[in-house]
């Protein structure tokens, strides 16, 4: 059992659950790079059920992931999260973090192969529905979810934690076939308004599914409650956001 720490485990509380999760690492590879993800389940579940694979921000798969993780999977839902970067990349000064990151922003068909590594280790998870899989991803993680989506990939839904939107010349929106929501900052100085414009419209466009929620004053990373960017009501706006978001999508059926 993870001991999370203060802020993180005040949060888990906020989502409540009388039961009992079982914590898994998860060893798969990705081209020969060896990968190490995180999954949890509530221990009673039996047969099939929908899952959300969580996508890291640029600090690499840490704590936060596994906190949101097992808030996923208080709500009855397998979670996974995955290591986009390789077992042991775990950066913590920000300009390792910003260097790890940008070796996937400059390669984005890598960060896609990445991500599609991750979905397939948990789409073929006999726990799963594979049928009713979302992809949510934080900063980094929001960005790369949002290029899985490009792929095509039959997911149930996508959701942007105040990721980068990246628009693509020419644009390939079209093979979108997953609802997406974006959450963003209003106040984001990473994703200015004009990047939410465009996008909108490349989205638009291509007659996609989608929904774009902008948060009053949130900056960058909002929902992170170990930095000074945590913003407590942008924050369970943006939770509650997506847990409706998930009932649309892929509702756990008792």
């Amino acid at each position: 059992m993870i001991n999370f720490s203060a802020k993180h485990d005040a949060l888990l509380r906020t989502v409540p659950f009388s039961g009992e999760l079982a914590d898994e690492t998860v060893a798969y590879d990705h081209d020969g790079v060896a990968l190490e993800g995180f999954l949890t389940v509530d221990a009673a579940v039996s047969g099939p059920r929908p899952a959300v694979l969580v996508l890291h921000d640029w600090t690499g798969p840490q704590e936060y992931t596994r906190l949101r993780a097992h808030m996923i999977a208080r709500l009855g839902y397998v979670a996974f999260a995955a290591d986009l970067y390789g077992a042991g990349i775990r950066p913590t000064e920000m300009a390792d973090c910003q260097a790890e990151a940008m070796k996937y922003y400059g390669d984005l068909p890598l960060l896609r192969a990445r991500v599609r590594a991750a979905y397939d280790v948990l789409a073929a998870d006999p726990r799963v529905d594979a049928s009713r899989i979302v992809v949510i991803g934080y900063c980094f993680g929001g960005s790369a979810a949002l290029e899985f989506a490009r792929t095509g990939a039959d997911l149930a839904g996508v959701v942007s934690f105040h990721g980068g939107l990246i628009t693509q010349e020419p644009s390939d929106a079209a093979a979108i076939t997953a609802p997406i929501l974006v959450l963003t900052g209003a106040a984001d100085p990473v994703v200015p308004d004009a990047d939410v414009v465009a996008f909108q419209s490349e989205l638009r466009d291509a007659d996609v599914d989608f929904e774009i929620v902008s948060y009053a004053g949130a900056p960058h990373a909002f929902t992170l409650p170990e930095t000074p960017a945590y913003r407590e009501k942008a924050d369970i706006r943006s939770w509650a956001r997506f847990r409706d978001f998930l009932d649309e999508v892929a509702l756990v059926r008792s």
